[in-house]
């Protein structure tokens, strides 16, 4: 969505149905889609499942696949501009990535995300304010002067899905807590207009 406000076409392309998805979709293995029709798009965005990276999966011990180094090969082989977007605890798998965080874009919500960019794309980042703030427990109301938490079974919804917090007020609870702020892929588009040609497609 961030792409979309910030003037790009936008195909969203992922391996299971997202029928709340409100831009055009399509079905399919993203990175098997990027290999064979990523040279088509003048600029393309990965967030590849963070699961395998957050604290909460690595207590559970559970396994999940590795997909940033292909997300980044397929990439890298098409020779067009790219982002690859994750979360914190996979900083050490992105190679010198810029940190988001909501707070930077007025929004409630802190929610730290990494970005990876290649392909002649360079991301600069707002400067990262204090966290003066105090983030609301999980699963607990929201107090007033508390910023969102939006993981696991946080409460109010239709505070999350807000423009003072995440600003998707199409997003599910399921969606929420593995998105990110459209803000923040808006600030990327309106940073890559000057590098990619006008009235782009981003994948």
């Amino acid at each position: 969505m961030g792409y979309h406000l910030a003037g790009y076409r936008v195909l969203s392309v992922d391996i299971d149905p997202q029928p709340r998805n409100p831009l055009a979709f399509l079905q399919a293995d993203a990175v098997a889609f990027i290999a064979e029709y990523g040279h088509l798009f003048d600029l393309q965005h990965g967030s590849p499942p963070c699961q395998r990276y957050t604290r909460c999966q690595k207590i559970r011990g559970r396994e999940h696949p590795d997909l940033i180094g292909p997300t980044r090969t397929a990439m890298q082989s098409t020779g067009r501009p790219w982002v690859i977007e994750n979360v914190e605890e996979a900083r050490s798998e992105l190679r010198d990535p810029v940190m988001l965080c909501g707070a930077a874009f007025g929004l409630r919500t802190y929610r730290h995300r990494a970005f990876e960019s290649g392909g002649g794309l360079t991301i600069v980042p707002p400067q990262h304010p204090a966290h003066t703030a105090p983030l609301a427990k999980m699963g607990r109301p929201v107090a007033d002067g508390e910023f969102m938490h939006v993981v696991g079974n946080f409460s109010n919804v239709p505070l999350a899905r807000s423009p003072q917090v995440m600003g998707m007020p199409w997003a599910s609870r399921d969606g929420l807590r593995e998105a990110i702020p459209p803000a923040y892929t808006e600030l990327i588009g309106r940073q890559a207009a000057a590098q990619v040609p006008a009235g782009a497609v981003a994948a």
